[in-house]
């Protein structure tokens, strides 16, 4: 189905510098996604994940490490222009539609302003490319003229979306680009991008902390604790046969909507320790029912268990 690697993440780390020492908010983060796939990335709040979304596409600079597009480094692009070639190829769905979208910008300006600053597209052909966007993602020629304000939580993320679209990316970050919304519009926008990563051959990362949603959309599925990735695997394989503690843990805390049948529910003892200078041996360790001596001492590599099923466990040594 998906052959040729697209993105090749390579040991990204992003560190923050604050009061109280350096924050690792990603350390050590490694995975590659293929053209046309998506890859959805979860964990719980805090976890890095965002972090991971913002330094693959440069708005976060990564302190170590390296991203590969099409077979060339990220870092390589240096000056303004080469950089508006980048942003060109990769763009960004944010988890808020209103917080970012300009409140001054009519529907139409917002979606135009991508071609108008990356392109030299003007007059009707803009105009053209704009009103047939926004058919594509669903919004009504009528709302061309109306503001962010105006506008419910759905439309506005459709917004998002269309702006997104609009430069012909090759590769989109999704941050969590359905959690503000209702469930019913969840599911619309879902089996949008859905339709349009066909339309357009589009490879997402898809950002959750919701694992039924991320269920319903990624061919791979990448679990994500305190700025460290413990298990990669297609997403059959993470909900019939989670390996790393911590991926069974969140998926026992899905409900089934069966009568009843009741799984296990895995409570997760202890706080989350602090993402500032942390110390050695595993992340988990501190909340791990299945600890022992060495977790506490040496972090265990990402590695594969199975065909195409990494965890970074020490259980599976």
């Amino acid at each position: 189905m998906h052959n040729e690697t697209l993105i090749s993440v390579k040991n990204v780390k992003k560190y923050f510098d604050v009061k109280a020492g350096t924050l690792h908010a990603v350390d050590d983060v490694s995975f590659d996604i293929k053209k046309g796939e998506t890859l959805g990335l979860v964990g719980e709040s805090g976890c890095g994940k965002s972090t991971v979304g913002r330094a693959i596409i440069r708005l976060h600079e990564p302190t170590a490490g390296d991203v590969i597009l099409d077979g060339k480094s990220i870092l390589e692009y240096k000056s303004r222009k080469e950089l508006k070639t980048l942003r060109q190829k990769m763009q960004i769905v944010f988890q808020d539609p209103y917080s970012s979208l300009n409140p001054r910008m009519s529907t139409f300006d917002l979606i135009a302003e991508p071609l108008r600053v990356n392109g030299n597209i003007k007059g009707e052909e803009l105009e053209n490319r704009v009103y047939k966007m926004m058919d594509t993602v669903g919004l009504e020629d009528r709302l061309a003229d109306s503001y962010p304000h105006e506008l419910d939580g759905g439309r506005r993320q459709r917004i998002g979306i269309a702006r997104a679209l609009i430069l012909k990316p090759e590769f989109i970050v999704m941050d969590e680009p359905v959690s503000a919304l209702d469930v019913s519009i969840q599911a619309q926008v879902l089996n949008l991008l859905d339709r349009v990563q066909d339309e357009f051959e589009l490879t997402y990362l898809f950002i959750s902390h919701d694992l039924s949603v991320v269920r319903h959309i990624s061919d791979r599925i990448a679990v994500m604790y305190l700025g460290k990735i413990v298990e990669i695997t297609d997403y059959k394989s993470i909900f019939v046969n989670p390996l790393h503690p911590y991926t069974q843990a969140l998926l026992s805390a899905i409900p089934i909507p069966k009568y009843g049948y009741e799984r296990e529910r895995i409570f997760l003892e202890g706080d989350v320790p602090s993402p500032i200078d942390p110390k050695p041996g595993c992340r988990f360790a501190g909340r791990c029912r299945k600890c022992m001596e060495i977790c506490k001492e040496s972090m265990p590599p990402l590695k594969e268990i199975k065909p195409g099923h990494f965890v970074a466990c020490h259980l599976y040594d």
